[in-house]
């Protein structure tokens, strides 16, 4: 049975058309206003509250738990100090994708460190699997606790207000104690959405508390609920994979053409080959030393023109698909099938027809020209599109 998050309470009347969705056995908003752009503005233009609770997250707890997590995930995790949150995927013995999330090193306690982990599929049987022979207790605390993104340029100053603290000095990639309207919460300065933001992780029972504090303190920023249609815009502007969509995890493939290595999805430059022995490790070596994998993940500048002209010769005005197309197109390059187009959509902001695709290694060359399918009238086309360097969109605040 599908039930609401800890914010149900909140975000439920605000749900003005009552647009949800399922997320992992929760409602989540699409949209909660007449149109989901009014959502993204704010992430681009203000700032927003996304509710993420529905992310699975663990906690591992004990003297063993960097050891765990240095066993699976492709990076170095001995660098993972106190403060600091890593963000990685992790392999199947294959070398194979199977999630990709963050890895937060919580401040040690008695019993010894302490790591929070967030996915976005279930991953406590492969934990505890893994676990094996480790002084580490594995708990899942995705019921307990909620989390929530504060996303946009003017996020810093909501959550300001909110805490009554100054947390411009909190890098990316790093988290802190802090409060919101005094409850106690962690802060990380992370997100989904390419823009400056964070992502407060807070006790489920006492979000709708949390949630009000936001929101007071939001006001005077214009700070709005965005749903999953907004997110799902700015993600793809900022270049970043989803699962089950830009690439299928290693446990729910059924064909080797469907399972991925970090390298063919944008993600090689979270593998450290010098790192511990961790699961995957020997096969990514080998791809490596092979010259690597015959895909890569890359960007599209889909040609609007060509769009347009489509629609002109059927007597119709061009139409931009409002939201970001999750449907697999073939990809084509001197009249062959190359790869295919993954996500697809327009970008307000930039004003471009964006896409991700998995393309072979002989196409994917920033520059290079290729055609991708696009269906008007119910008759298919081709239109062409010019490879660029992921991320799209990478505005100088989220670093700063």
């Amino acid at each position: 049975m599908t039930v609401g998050t800890p914010f149900h309470p909140r975000t439920a009347p605000l749900n003005e058309k009552l647009q949800w969705r399922e997320w992992s056995g929760y409602f989540a908003a699409s949209a909660y206003h007449d149109s989901h752009v009014i959502e993204y503005n704010a992430i681009r233009e203000a700032a927003a509250l996304i509710d993420v609770s529905p992310l699975f997250k663990y906690e591992l707890r004990g003297p063993d738990a960097l050891r765990l997590v240095d066993r699976l995930i492709t990076r170095d995790a001995t660098r993972l100090e106190p403060g600091r949150v890593f963000y990685a995927p992790w392999c199947d013995e294959h070398g194979k994708v199977i999630d990709d999330g963050t890895i937060h090193r919580l401040d040690d306690d008695a019993g010894g460190q302490v790591v929070r982990w967030t996915a976005a599929d279930p991953q406590y049987r492969w934990l505890r699997l893994n676990a094996h022979g480790l002084d580490v207790d594995v708990a899942d605390v995705s019921e307990r606790d909620a989390a929530i993104a504060l996303q946009g340029p003017l996020a810093r100053e909501v959550l300001r207000a909110a805490s009554g603290e100054d947390l411009s000095d909190l890098r990316p990639f790093r988290r802190r104690a802090s409060n919101v309207g005094g409850i106690p919460v962690d802060v990380s300065r992370t997100g989904y959405t390419g823009d400056l933001g964070y992502e407060l992780w807070i006790p489920a029972d006492r979000a709708v508390e949390a949630w009000d504090a936001l929101v007071a303190a939001g006001e005077p920023y214009r700070v709005r609920p965005a749903g999953m249609l907004a997110l799902d815009v700015a993600r793809l502007e900022a270049g970043l994979v989803l699962i089950e969509v830009d690439y299928t995890s290693a446990v729910h493939s059924h064909i080797p053409a469907q399972s991925f290595s970090p390298f063919e999805i944008g993600l090689g430059r979270f593998v450290d080959l010098g790192a511990g022995d961790f699961v995957g490790k020997r096969a990514l070596v080998a791809e490596v030393a092979a010259g690597g994998p015959p895909r890569r993940l890359v960007g599209l500048d889909v040609s609007w023109p060509a769009i347009e002209a489509l629609y002109a010769a059927e007597g119709l005005a061009p139409s931009a698909p409002p939201t970001v197309s999750r449907v697999p197109v073939p990809l084509f390059a001197d009249g062959r099938p190359v790869g295919r187009v993954t996500s697809t959509g327009w970008s307000p902001l930039l004003k471009k027809m964006l896409a991700l695709a998995s393309v072979g290694v002989a196409h994917a060359r920033s520059g290079g020209r290729v055609e991708v399918e696009w269906t008007v009238e119910a008759r298919r086309h081709r239109v062409p599109a010019t490879v660029v360097d992921l991320p799209f969109f990478d505005p100088s605040r989220r670093h700063a």
